[in-house]
């Protein structure tokens, strides 16, 4: 490496940009240069299907960093810039036709692109994808529009872009291959839950369903199915998948199976070129190969290749993890299961509050929680860990997670990672992940004066704390039970307020105001009143 080295970032993404972000916060103090070839800076993608395309985030809350992140930290952002090819052998990156910019080690962090429908008609107005922002600002504008949507696909970019806009009112049919949504992932007994859902709301499900064509005049005005029936429609939102984007690095030469191969510790076939994000087939040691296309990984995976272009790489043995919010169900699933898994519910799936677990030879494989919260560690616990498990066990809620045998895992979780992006993003996901990994203050309750609240950390537990004038201290969890967020103190009204959704909730928990319908979770503290326990169980 020369006594000046220059990093590379090809992907100004979550995960280039979390990587950029590592270089400098570990030391690094060569040129660090970041190239992305939209307009804009890094911003995440979980908002894009939710919150942004109803028009209830602003564009600037989708972004990972302030605007001037990037020039305070001495990163060179370049966007709108073309990367056209990788030359291992001078290790350089041509940038356009002719601009050459030498590196002394190259992230590749290029992501997915959206699979396009290779259908007559796929070239009419209309017919909307959903992978960026553009695509994003496009939909969020037919949306606000209203009138009659087709989403082609169930899986979750389709059910969540289903979910918002039967949110603002649209009318909603999906058309989907398979008997049921996310059945790929997720199997038929727990993909027909999904489908009642969606069907409660109102949106038309046609399953089993091959797609012929769009057809219209200049715009996509219905879709014909391969058995002859007609939708009519006014917009079409297409998601079925996405593909990685590695053409430069297989014309680069380097090793590319289903994305850039990299072992470990993200490094690829060429040496001191990594990869991370979407786009890299990463050696997992639980789970073998995986290419992970969720928020998380991107967002865990960046700094990890960070540190391994510094030499200081670990394995990366993180246990995948994302969520989904549609509707009134929040869920959240860690762990890699198919279809084909051997399913475990825990919980009664028509209470829309249970959990998921997929088995592979009597090991989980995967779990999900859907409006239960603060177990995703537990899950991520099982997963790692690879112990059999008894199924009646797994399916009693009387049985804690954390009972379910003896091997604990205690390395690698997930909180650091996701922790930090609670300071950043759009704040659904950001309030989400503050209340599922954040730490509150390690401060005692007696530290609080009257009148005042804070999130304290009491025996391991998150516990909304507030002292009243009178010096009697309620404690609750500061979940908000209608999606999970953090909830945070309103001083001016002496409540427990979710800043997502609007819920606001007494010192107590009692609901004050929905769309929360449960109270939240008492806490008992050394100073908490019996008397307010008495009052809580009386609600």
């Amino acid at each position: 490496m020369s006594a000046s080295p220059t990093f590379v970032i090809v992907g100004a993404s979550l995960a280039g940009a979390k990587a950029a972000e590592t270089l400098r916060e570990d030391g690094f103090d060569g040129r660090v240069v970041l190239i992305g070839g939209e307009p804009d800076r890094p911003y995440e993608r979980p908002p894009l299907s939710k919150e942004y395309i109803r028009g209830e985030a602003e564009r600037e809350k989708v972004f990972v960093h302030a605007e001037g992140f990037y020039a305070e930290r001495d990163i060179e952002l370049r966007t709108s810039t073309e990367v056209t090819a990788i030359d291992p052998s001078t290790s350089e990156v041509i940038l356009g036709e002719d601009e050459r910019l030498p590196y002394d080690r190259l992230l590749l962090a290029t992501g997915a692109a959206p699979r396009r429908l290779p259908v007559p008609g796929a070239d009419l107005d209309g017919l909307l994808y959903l992978r960026d922002l553009e695509d994003a600002e496009a939909i969020r504008e037919r949306i606000a529009r209203g009138g009659k949507l087709v989403v082609i696909g169930a899986g979750w970019i389709g059910a969540e872009v289903a979910a918002s806009a039967r949110d603002k009112g649209l009318e909603v049919t999906i058309v989907e291959q398979g008997n049921v949504p996310l059945e790929r992932v997720l199997g038929p007994q727990v993909g027909e839950i999904f489908r009642d859902v969606h069907a409660e709301h109102g949106v038309e499900l046609l399953a089993g369903a091959g797609l012929e064509a769009f057809e219209g005049g200049g715009t996509v005005e219905r879709i014909r199915l391969a058995d002859g029936r007609t939708v009519e429609c006014d917009f079409v939102v297409a998601g079925i998948g996405v593909v990685p984007r590695s053409e430069l690095a297989a014309r680069a030469g380097l090793e590319v199976d289903n994305g850039i191969v990299v072992d470990e510790r993200l490094e690829s076939s060429s040496p001191g070129i990594f990869a991370a994000g979407d786009v890299a087939n990463a050696r997992h040691p639980v789970f073998g190969r995986l290419r992970i296309e969720h928020w998380s990984n991107a967002l865990n995976q960046g700094p990890a290749a960070a540190r391994a272009m510094l030499g200081r790489g670990q394995p990366y043995d993180r246990v995948p993890y994302f969520f989904s919010d549609q509707y009134d169900i929040g869920m959240e699933y860690a762990g890699h299961g198919s279809g084909t898994d051997e399913v475990v519910l825990r919980g009664d799936p028509a209470s829309r509050e249970f959990m998921a677990f997929w088995l592979r030879e009597g090991r989980v494989a995967a779990g999900m929680n859907v409006n239960v919260w603060e177990v995703t560690e537990a899950v991520q616990a099982l997963v790692r860990s690879g112990i059999e498990v008894d199924p009646s066990q797994l399916a009693d809620p009387a049985v804690r997670l954390e009972d379910l045998g003896t091997e604990r895992p205690t390395t690698s979780k997930p909180a650091t990672g996701l922790r930090k992006l609670a300071t950043q993003g759009a704040r659904f996901p950001k309030r989400f992940l503050q209340a599922r990994f954040g730490k509150a203050d390690d401060a005692p309750v007696s530290s609080l004066a009257n009148g005042e609240a804070r999130i304290l950390q009491i025996d391991g537990t998150k516990a909304a704390c507030y002292r009243d004038e009178d010096g009697s201290v309620h404690a609750c969890s500061p979940v908000c039970t209608h999606m999970g967020c953090l909830i945070d103190w309103n001083a001016g009204e002496r409540t427990w307020d979710c800043p997502c959704h609007g819920s606001r909730f007494d010192p107590d928990g009692r609901v004050l105001e929905g769309p929360a319908k449960k109270p939240l979770k008492e806490v008992h503290t050394d100073e908490t009143s019996k008397a307010a326990a008495a009052v809580r169980e009386g609600r």
